[in-house]
């Protein structure tokens, strides 16, 4: 489904749980984060609903290599040829998107948090266990490198190079995983982290909260859930305290 306007010139795109966004710069359109396989055909309908063609997707940026947020991507790049960024310290994670080592056993995780089964069922459903990682990617290190020039506020700890996108002139944070709305290993709502499950060292990824509050944006734009337009600072408090970190 469509959500358009989350942020001024932002919209959503929410197939599965997991979220792609589709920001306007002019008379081109960024692709952030390429959802899962079973989003390309609402990806096109986007596009074209918003009044673009492929050919003018100017870039994808990835926030993170995890394979329900790359789903897409060497689709996008091997039909539309649309170049695709992502920190370097996820290179390898976006190639190889199952490759991570989460901070605690996901099987065991879910078999504990039934709340996590349907939403991972419905990920599952839009090819969550068929995605193709891809080779060909750009760095995404310098905000003057990077098309629509978003500030790159580097937040590890769900992965090693998990960025966020700060588009100020928006005043919207896309937040990838560092901070969601809706987890889908747990099912829980509200501003939090996502589970260790899925984040590779939850302790870096809590310290990394501050950074996304250096922003102060009012809208916050999660990989997944629904967007937070009450400002960070409160997303953040709500985060830590979910995580136990307050």
């Amino acid at each position: 489904m469509l959500f358009r306007d989350v942020a001024e010139g932002i919209h959503r795109l929410e197939i599965a749980h997991t979220n792609t966004y589709l920001v306007e710069t002019g008379d081109q359109l960024l692709v952030v984060d390429a959802g899962l396989p079973a989003a390309w055909p609402h990806l096109l309908l986007a596009v074209h609903d918003l009044g673009y063609t492929s050919d003018r997707v100017e870039a994808l940026l990835l926030t993170h290599g995890h394979f329900d947020h790359v789903g897409t991507a060497a689709r996008m790049h091997r039909e539309w040829g649309t170049p695709v960024y992502v920190h370097p310290g996820d290179r390898h994670l976006a190639a190889h998107p199952y490759s991570y080592r989460p901070q605690t056993n996901r099987f065991g995780f879910v078999a504990l948090h039934p709340g996590g089964m349907r939403p991972l069922g419905r990920m599952l459903l839009a090819g969550a266990a068929t995605v193709d990682g891809i080779e060909e990617t750009l760095p995404m290190e310098s905000r003057a490198d990077v098309p629509g020039s978003p500030w790159l506020i580097e937040t590890p700890g769900h992965t090693d190079g998990h960025v966020a996108l700060f588009f100020a002139d928006r005043d919207a944070l896309i937040a990838g995983d560092a901070l969601v709305t809706f987890d889908p290993y747990t099912g829980g709502i509200g501003p939090r982290m996502v589970a260790p499950a899925a984040t590779a060292d939850m302790d870096t990824a809590v310290a990394s909260l501050d950074r996304l509050v250096d922003t102060e944006a009012q809208h916050v734009l999660p990989g997944h859930g629904p967007g937070w337009s009450r400002g960070v600072r409160a997303a953040v408090t709500q985060a830590r305290r979910a995580a136990g970190a307050a």
